[in-house]
């Protein structure tokens, strides 16, 4: 197919169907709804005993049993709160990080070869330090989820800020600007692309550490609800903590992609 065949299949203006709201939200929900007939067909067949497969039907009624307990929605609230706060730190101190790497020899020198290091570190490796470090409370499980937080945003936009075009720094430079002035009005306009998709990723991986955190003795949070019905073994409410995280994390996904929008339509 030629070019102008696709211009004339396409008019100027005019939004291939395969690139519409709507067909791109119908499309992603045919592979889950798909998966849900299957789910339930096996367990209402036999196919899968209810012990090692409970029906969806099953686990819309635990969900049904925790709401009517009250205990759901503060589960999620706790998880999210956690999520969020650790997620903003954990961006933040990335950001600060990515900075000393990216724009100064000295610091991709002394800090890289540690950093690197420390990435490849478990998330549960951290979980005895965290504790002896400090204790039980809300600020080890904080701490757990901003370090796997901080790695996707330090990691991505320090090597953007390696490329950006010297050019353009000493275009900056040339009117007077240095250091954190030099950041803001150059080097970070530089790099956005790389800055949100480093914080989609710290958002995905905040969610990933979010269990490891809740297994630090707590006694609330999807994590908690997951560990205790492993227990318990309670599998349905195993899978309601597995379908809730998932849609949590996507519906965070969905809220940054909108701040994705609105930041490379200003910048860019």
């Amino acid at each position: 197919m030629t070019a102008a065949t696709v211009r004339a299949s396409h008019p100027l203006g005019a939004t291939p169907w395969w690139s519409r709201t709507s067909v791109r939200v119908v499309g992603g929900l045919l592979v889950p709804v798909a998966i849900v007939v299957v789910w339930l067909a096996v367990t209402l067949t036999g196919l899968v005993p209810p012990f090692r497969l409970p029906s969806p039907i099953a686990v819309v009624q635990a969900a049904g049993q925790l709401i009517a307990d009250g205990s759901l929605f503060t589960h999620i609230a706790i998880s999210t709160q956690r999520v969020i706060i650790g997620f903003l730190v954990g961006s933040v101190v990335g950001l600060f990080f990515a900075a000393i790497v990216g724009l100064t020899r000295s610091g991709d020198i002394l800090l890289s070869p540690l950093l690197v290091a420390l990435r490849a570190v478990p998330s549960l490796a951290w979980v005895p330090l965290l504790i002896l470090w400090l204790q039980i409370g809300e600020e080890s499980k904080i701490t757990l989820i901003a370090i796997g937080a901080f790695f996707p945003v330090f990691t991505t936009v320090a090597g953007a800020l390696r490329r950006v075009d010297p050019q353009l720094v000493e275009a900056g430079r040339s009117f007077g600007l240095r250091g954190w002035s030099l950041l803001r009005t150059v080097q970070l306009p530089a790099v956005v692309p790389s800055l949100v998709s480093g914080l989609r990723l710290a958002l995905a991986q905040a969610w990933l550490f979010l269990v490891a955190a809740e297994l630090i003795a707590s006694s609330m949070g999807l994590g908690w609800l997951l560990s205790d019905s492993g227990n318990t073994g309670r599998v349905d409410r195993i899978l309601l903590a597995i379908v809730l995280l998932a849609l949590l994390g996507t519906l965070t996904n969905a809220l940054l992609v909108l701040f994705e929008r609105a930041v490379l339509k200003r910048w860019l």
